[in-house]
């Protein structure tokens, strides 16, 4: 094929990936989640809401919960393969969508904490009459997580960090920005924004079709009238992730603990505000794995070469074999 011929073959492509975008819902209506989800109504700041979820319970269970806290631009459908996996190896798997993310409702104005995420969770939890689980928690669902097993230690058997941020304090290197020039951010959010940030970010620059999924996902959102509420959301909870840091206490989490880091990771909240000194400086997976491992000194340490901040979808098979050798050890102690 001639280079002409190449280049649009190339440019029908990316068209075509882009025209594949369509409206989504504001709770994801018209987005197919791989099990049943279910909701639990919350009464919160003078609001009725809905957490919405998903509870995979294994054909021969093995007495264990496993609880999967997602991040920042996902939402409990990201969990799929893993939640598979999990069941067949008699896990109970629950997968809660935080308020304001996925299914769950988008409140036109809320205080986000990662206090309050966490005392949804156990609300959950309590409903569905669960005590004791083991605890994983991705990107923003590590910082959610680290302040479930902070507040409620009594319920957590095992926990689990995959390249969480929150490692660092970001306030310390970055300057404030208002949850208003956050919001103005997320409203001139597109397909090729989201995808090149996904790319960059997350993948080290390569591209496989099966991370269409979640660029589309976002993308649908932008193209719905309402899409302003989701825009306000995602600006509070980026305020949150900013003002609420957790890494000062991770010392005090005493429960076993496995750190699963992908040492291609450089992520870190206002990268783009600083100087490329100060920015080279941030989101040093490999050195914050290494930091906390010793800050909670009941942990493991697995380190993913050549990995970046999605290891469950990136190099799934990287990610579940430590994972059930963690969890399996606990389970097999247990008979």
């Amino acid at each position: 094929m001639k280079r002409g011929g190449l280049f649009f073959l190339i440019l029908i492509l990316g068209f075509g990936a882009k025209a594949q975008v369509r409206e989504l819902g504001l709770e994801l209506e018209n987005f197919a989640y791989p099990f049943p989800v279910r909701y639990l109504p919350l009464n919160e700041q003078k609001q009725n809401l809905r957490m919405a979820y998903m509870d995979v319970k294994p054909s021969k269970p093995n007495g264990q919960t496993v609880l999967l806290l997602h991040g920042k631009n996902f939402n409990g459908a990201y969990w799929d393969s893993t939640a598979m996996v999990l069941s067949q190896n008699g896990f109970r798997v629950v997968m809660p969508d935080q308020i304001g993310f996925g299914k769950s409702s988008k409140p036109a104005s809320f205080q986000y904490s990662f206090h309050l995420l966490a005392q949804n969770t156990k609300t959950l939890l309590d409903s569905l009459g669960i005590d004791k689980v083991n605890v994983l928690g991705h990107s923003m669902g590590g910082m959610v997580a680290s302040r479930f097993v902070l507040l409620f230690p009594e319920r957590v058997e095992k926990f689990i960090l995959e390249d969480p941020i929150g490692l660092e304090d970001y306030k310390l290197k970055t300057p404030y920005q208002p949850v208003d020039v956050l919001y103005q951010n997320e409203l001139k959010q597109d397909y090729n924004k989201i995808k090149n940030y996904q790319q960059e970010s997350y993948y080290g620059g390569q591209w496989k079709p099966q991370y269409d999924k979640w660029v589309n996902m976002l993308a649908g959102w932008t193209k719905n009238p309402g899409y302003p509420v989701i825009a306000w959301n995602a600006a509070l909870t980026s305020e949150m992730i900013y003002t609420q840091p957790v890494v000062y206490e991770l010392e005090n989490i005493k429960v076993p603990t496995l750190l699963i880091i992908g040492q291609r990771d450089r992520t870190a909240i206002g990268k783009n505000l600083v100087s490329d000194d100060v920015r080279k400086t941030m989101g040093n997976y490999p050195a914050l794995g290494r930091t906390t491992q010793q800050r909670i000194k009941n942990s493991t340490l697995v380190e993913l070469d050549n990995v970046g901040h999605l290891p469950h979808i990136e190099r799934f098979d990287l990610f579940i074999k430590p994972l059930l050798r963690f969890l399996q050890k606990l389970t097999l102690s247990k008979t």
